[in-house]
């Protein structure tokens, strides 16, 4: 028996969308964080990608700094695990619960941006949250540059069980042990392949 039959489903008008950037009209379109991840069909929704930095792409004035909706649409698509659905249309993430915290000095090699994601489960008593979040985890863990700390938590009082979840979520050894799961890390390739969004008239 599924956690939540009937889901409350949001509007696409709901949902955010990119931000306009400003630019100047006789400078090339820059490079998304997104563009370069999704690129090519293949990879796409692929948990296992890695993108490198090399240190020419560390002076390439193309790419954008990476902010909240480049995050965000990261983690937008991923399926539930219970339903055929992107967590962004069951509202699981919100780009309003995607936190950024870039260092003082982006100059000191040592110098780390850290991201924290609160997840929203779609009901209070979902036993697929750590599931959920350990998904959120492996896909931002994967696709960020190294210089990135990433934290997933379930938002303050909307789990039943929020405190031993997060627990989990934050354990390293925890989250490698679950990795070497066979069972699970299906569960995961699934989370990570397009959804069936729904039509809205």
């Amino acid at each position: 028996m599924l956690d939540n039959e009937n889901p409350t489903i949001l509007s696409v008008s709901e949902l955010p969308t990119r931000r306009d950037r400003r630019q100047r009209k006789d400078q090339p379109k820059k490079d998304s964080i997104r563009d370069k991840l999704y690129g090519t069909p293949d990879w796409e929704m692929n948990p296992y990608y890695t993108l490198a930095y090399s240190d020419a792409d560390s002076d390439d004035t193309n790419l954008e700094p990476i902010d909240e909706q480049e995050i965000y649409d990261l983690i937008a698509p991923i399926c539930d695990p219970e339903h055929p659905l992107s967590l962004e249309s069951l509202g699981v993430v919100k780009l309003q619960d995607v936190h950024l915290i870039s260092p003082l000095d982006p100059a000191k090699p040592a110098a780390l941006s850290r991201v924290l994601v609160e997840l929203t489960p779609t009901v209070s008593h979902c036993s697929l949250a750590t599931v959920i979040g350990l998904g959120v985890r492996v896909r931002l863990e994967k696709a960020l540059p190294p210089s990135f700390r990433v934290e997933v938590k379930i938002k303050k009082d909307t789990h039943g069980q929020a405190e031993e979840v997060n627990k989990q979520l934050a354990d390293k050894e925890r989250v490698a042990a679950a990795l070497e799961n066979k069972s699970l890390m299906g569960i995961l390739r699934k989370m990570m392949q397009p959804c069936i969004e729904p039509q809205y008239q």
